[in-house]
This record gives structure tokens, C-alpha cells and sequence, in this order.
């Protein structure tokens, strides 16, 4: 009789396992990889094409919108094949693909910005080499958003996990909008002494924004890319996935179920849309700010030392999400960082105005309270994913974490997306000229609204729809516990 609760007890430890410091490291190098690895492509891809490979505005954009509407079809079919396959569970269901997609995805990014005169400039080859590197990310993103969810049940391991990897994510943000602008700079040619607005500062830094900037991008982007993978392998060997599905729960994943858990699972439609809403002002200001900066503050020589202290809340005061959601709670903590966004990016567009434009404070501050406020609120919200997994598995006795983090994959890149098209279509709009060294009130008045206004209206949009979410931190302990019970059962 004693034997049968210490079995129990092992039992519920893995699945509320307690994760060490080690495999919380090792799963957020994944974070790192990717966001030097898609997210270097997010934030500087349409840049680039417009400028440095002279493509105009409008192809630019339309190739981020056709790959998207591929996207759209491509990942729910990921989605149902990674939680359909069959997998050993010595090796895991979900790692194995970081390694076998891993490897042309660092190859395919890097040939992004490929430097070879005869390319420059061919708008097919810019959509293909885009749409192979988004639909090879997605074989990596999805099965790595799963893992998230197969490491633990405990809500507050979920958290401190989603902590330590959005560190990571936002050192790897650190190297993507602080490094690699000052790193093409710094390997492009036709230098020139100039202040980067840091402490005196002075670098010798070429033109990030001319046809001959090529090469150094190519030269940036592969090194990034290689380290990418090096993260890619921390996690793979740095995780153990505890919460997989059975043999049967696999077989019967369909790809309709994904019709299926849209339509009843509120939280998760709750959640997407927040996503989907996040992420599209968010890379509207990832896309436009080399613009911005460019053109609008007319000090492009600056936007390694504004980045550097806008990474600072991502990186350093990260520790305080816990501390704040348990203060104010899962909605109070989004209404306030958004709300510090709002500020921040108030504070960048008085920085534009004449006569402000050489204040670099203002950017400082800007840029601080913006990032701050934009780092917690679309970095906290994927802590809530695993618990859209589990009241999913819930209602349909399926553990789908594959289908729906598709979904929620899904989600983030449309806003990506329409956080590259929108700015684009408006750049051309507007009549932004990319081969022009200076740009007219108009096409800067086009900048100004991609930048600051539409990014603050989405933030308030999000607000309200994240007071629309029914799971409270004490529903989901239940639902978790029930589960556990549930597949301890079936394994008796």
C-alpha cells in the first residue's frame, strides 16, 4: 500500500516539475536563436530591400504580404504534423527538428542578403530566397513554441521560465537594433568619422542605407546566423520534455482540429488576437525605426546608442514581471506597460520636431520607456500560452500544444507581417524615394504615422481586448491538477 503513493508523487513532480537553472538557460537560447536568426529579418528586411538591394516600396511590401498569405496555409499544416508525427521519447517529440530545420534555415537567412551585383535588385529572387527562410523558420518556431508547453505544469515555473527566456529574447534583440545597424556601419565602406551619441563616442561608420552597404550586411548576417544555430543547440541538449501526448492522442491529431480549437477555446481567441495586435505595432516600429531615425531625427549615427539604452528594461528588469503581475494581475501588468509604451513613443515624436531633433535625452527616454513597455507586454503574453494548451486539452481531451502554438505562431506572423506590408504600402503612399539622400515633408509625415500614431492606437486596442480574457491563475491550477489526475489514470 505504501508503494502506490510515493508512485503518485514521483508521477505529479515531473509533470509540475521544477525546472534548474540550467534547462530555464538552455530553453531560452532558443529565444536568442531565433531573434537573431527571423528576427534580424523582421527589423531590417524591408530596410534593406528598399535601400541597399533598390527595390521599390511597394515590392518590397507586397513580397512580405505574399509570403504571409502563404504562411497563413503553410503553419496550421506544420502545426498537425509536428502533434501527428511519431516520435521516440528518449529523444522527444518537439527537439529533434530545432536541428534537422535548423540547419538551412541559418543558410537560407544568411542568403537573404546575398551581395552578388547580378541578384541586386531582382524582385522574384527576393521573394523566393524570403518565402523558403519563412516557411523553413516555421518547421523551428512551432515545434519550439510546443516544447514551451511539454516542460512543466507549475504556472509559477511557466512564469519564471518565460522570464529567463525573454532575457534571452531581448539580448538577442540587444544584437539585432543595437549591434548589427553599428556592426554594417562599421563594415561598410566609404567611412567617416562621426559621433554615436554615446559618452563622446567617435567610430568610423559608412552608410547602412547605400547599394554598397551589401557585403557587410552579408558578412553580419552570417555570423549571426551561426551563433543562431550554436543557441539552437544549447536547448536542444539543455531540455526534457516531461508532457507529451500518447500514441492515440497523436494518431487522431487532425489538421481540422485546428478548426476545432478556434472554435471553442475562448482563451485562445482571446489571446491570438492579442498577438495579432502586439506584434503588428510591434514591428511597425521595428520596421520603420531605421527610417526614423534616417530621415525623420536625421541622426542614423545615433541608433546603436538609443538602441543600447532602450534594451535595458528587456534585459535587466525583467526580474520584475513576476513581482508585478502578482501585484496587479495578468491584465493590470499589460494595461501598465502599454501604457509606458504609449509614453515612450509620445517622447520619440517630440524628439522629431524641429528644434528638439539634437537633444539626444529625449531619445534616450523615449526609447527606454517605449522598448520597456513594449518588451513586457509582447514578451510576457507567451507565458500564457502554455495555459491556453492545457484548457484546450481540457474541453478536448487532445494535448494539441503543436496546432495551437501554430496558431498562436499564425497570429504573431500576421502582425509581422502587416507590421512590414502596412509601412511599406504607406512609404509609397506617401512617395518615399529610397534612392534619395533626403526625403520630403510628406514621405516623413508617412514615417511619423507608422512610427508614433498607429503603433499608439493599436496599443489602446490591445488594451481592450485583453480585458475581454476569462482565465484567472487560480482556474488554470485547477484545470492542471485535473489533467494531471486524468493522464495518471490512464497510465495505471
Amino acid at each position: 500500500m505504501a508503494s502506490v503513493p510515493k508512485q503518485e508523487t514521483v508521477e505529479q513532480n515531473d509533470e509540475f516539475a521544477k525546472l534548474s537553472w540550467r534547462e530555464r538557460i538552455s530553453y531560452g537560447a532558443g529565444d536568442l536563436a531565433q531573434n537573431l536568426i527571423f528576427g534580424t529579418i523582421g527589423s531590417m528586411l524591408l530596410f534593406y530591400l528598399t535601400t541597399v538591394y533598390g527595390i521599390s516600396a511597394a515590392a518590397g511590401a507586397t513580397i512580405f504580404l505574399v509570403v504571409r498569405w502563404i504562411n497563413v496555409f503553410w503553419d496550421p499544416w506544420v502545426g498537425a504534423y509536428v502533434d501527428r508525427h511519431k516520435f521516440n521519447p528518449k529523444v522527444g517529440k518537439y527537439r529533434p527538428y530545432l536541428i534537422k530545420f535548423g540547419i538551412p534555415l541559418t543558410i537560407l537567412s544568411a542568403l537573404l542578403f546575398l551581395p552578388i551585383p547580378a541578384v541586386r535588385g531582382n524582385i522574384l529572387y527576393a521573394f523566393l530566397a524570403y518565402m523558403a527562410t519563412a516557411m523553413v523558420y516555421s518547421m523551428v518556431n512551432i515545434p519550439y513554441g510546443a516544447l514551451n508547453a511539454s516542460l512543466t505544469r507549475d504556472n509559477d515555473e511557466v512564469s519564471t521560465l518565460t522570464t529567463v527566456r525573454m532575457t534571452e529574447a531581448n539580448i538577442g534583440n540587444l544584437l539585432v537594433y543595437t549591434f548589427l545597424p553599428l556592426f554594417v556601419q562599421l563594415a561598410s565602406p566609404d567611412k567617416a568619422l562621426k559621433d554615436i551619441g554615446f559618452f563622446g563616442i567617435k567610430l568610423n561608420l559608412g552608410n547602412y542605407a547605400s547599394p554598397k552597404a551589401g557585403g557587410a550586411y552579408f558578412l553580419v548576417m552570417s555570423i549571426y546566423m551561426v551563433i543562431g544555430f550554436i543557441m539552437l543547440l544549447f536547448t536542444y541538449f539543455g531540455v526534457k520534455e516531461r508532457i507529451l501526448p500518447t500514441k492515440e492522442e497523436s494518431a487522431s491529431v487532425k489538421y481540422s482540429d485546428l478548426f476545432g480549437e478556434i472554435k471553442r477555446n475562448k482563451p485562445l481567441q482571446i489571446l491570438g488576437l492579442f498577438f495579432l495586435i502586439g506584434f503588428t505595432f510591434m514591428f511597425f516600429g521595428n520596421t520603420v525605426w531605421p527610417f526614423y531615425m534616417q530621415y525623420n531625427v536625421g541622426h542614423p549615427e545615433w541608433m546603436a546608442s538609443i538602441n543600447l539604452i532602450g534594451s535595458i528594461p528587456g534585459i535587466f528588469l525583467v526580474f520584475l514581471w513576476p513581482i508585478v503581475r502578482k501585484k496587479i494581475g495578468k491584465k493590470g501588468f499589460f494595461y501598465l506597460f502599454l501604457s509606458l509604451f504609449i509614453v515612450g513613443s509620445l517622447v520619440l515624436w517630440a524628439w522629431s520636431l524641429p528644434g528638439f531633433k539634437d537633444q539626444t535625452m529625449l531619445g534616450y527616454i523615449g526609447r527606454f520607456l517605449q522598448q520597456w513597455g513594449l518588451t513586457a507586454a509582447t514578451g510576457y503574453m507567451w507565458s500564457m500560452v502554455p495555459e491556453v494548451v492545457s484548457y484546450g486539452e481540457y474541453k478536448s481531451k487532445k494535448r494539441v500544444a503543436g496546432i495551437i502554438n501554430a496558431i498562436m505562431g499564425l497570429f504573431f506572423k500576421i502582425g509581422l507581417a502587416l507590421g512590414g506590408i502596412i509601412p511599406g504600402y504607406i512609404n509609397a503612399f506617401f512617395k518615399f524615394d529610397g534612392a534619395a539622400a533626403h526625403q520630403s515633408a510628406s514621405a516623413m509625415m508617412g514615417i511619423q504615422w507608422s512610427m508614433i500614431w498607429i503603433p499608439i492606437v493599436l496599443a489602446v486596442v490591445a488594451m481592450l481586448i485583453m480585458s475581454r480574457y476569462p482565465l484567472s491563475d487560480k482556474r488554470i491550477a485547477e484545470i492542471n491538477v485535473e489533467l494531471e489526475a486524468e493522464r495518471k489514470a490512464k497510465r495505471v
